[in-house]
């Protein structure tokens, strides 16, 4: 079965950066286009960004110049680098495809205090 396990959450202060990871146990090569997600307490599982095979880039608006989504395909790892972090960027991140979606993944924690 096709599963993703993110990591590279934690709890940092407004204004620093992390680095999340996704590791799939198949070959994302087979995804045109994957994607970081993220679910804020008590709303809804919203995409933050996305690539494709190609290696076009799409952001949501809230983290346009902040965040910055790559994909290394050899690895089947999906990565998330995370500037300027806010305090709504709080949520639990996951990784999944875009189009055609995979079982998802546990998510990692991401909080940001301000």
């Amino acid at each position: 079965q096709f599963q993703f396990v993110e990591s590279g959450g934690g709890s940092v202060q407004s204004g620093a950066s992390l680095r999340l990871s996704c590791t799939a146990s198949g070959s994302i090569s087979t995804i045109y286009s994957v994607g970081w997600y993220r679910q804020a307490p008590g709303k809804g599982r919203d995409l933050v960004a996305a690539i494709a095979i190609t290696g076009h880039t799409d952001y949501n608006d809230s983290v346009k110049g902040r965040f910055t989504i790559s994909r290394d395909d050899d690895e089947n790892t999906l990565y998330l680098q995370m500037d300027s972090l806010k305090p709504e960027d709080t949520a639990i991140y996951y990784c999944n495809g875009v189009t055609v979606k995979r079982t998802w993944g546990q998510g990692t924690q991401v909080t940001v205090s301000s």
